[in-house]
């Protein structure tokens, strides 16, 4: 997981500095300077949408607020132009890591 600054955005798009569940390999990511993967937030709305997961309890300036990863919205950064930090919790926990990518594959049919 990474802090990754979002803008520009436009429309619907998530906006400012948000942590990021990066998918793609760290080789891809040091070749390529780009991350794959799926914007992270607090928006409690989101307990109801079918397509965010439940990812833990955040910490922080949002702390005790429930964090979503938003399956829908894969993207792809240049992590090294939006100066990309290392989010503090490092990675996903198991269980919700797998409930992201099964959601994923019915979205994207990957597998």
């Amino acid at each position: 997981m990474i802090w990754i600054d979002c803008n520009p955005q436009i429309g619907r798009e998530m906006r400012d500095i948000h942590p990021f569940l990066v998918l793609s390999p760290r080789v891809f990511n040091q070749k390529t300077a780009l991350v794959i993967g799926l914007p992270m937030t607090t928006a409690e709305y989101n307990a109801d949408n079918p397509f965010a997961v439940a990812a833990g309890v955040a910490r922080g300036a949002k702390s005790g607020k429930t964090s979503y990863v938003l399956v829908h919205q894969p993207k792809s950064f240049d992590w090294r132009l939006r100066h990309a930090k290392a989010h503090p919790l490092k990675r996903l926990d198991d269980a919700p890591f797998a409930d992201v990518l099964g959601r994923l594959n019915k979205i994207l049919r990957l597998a």
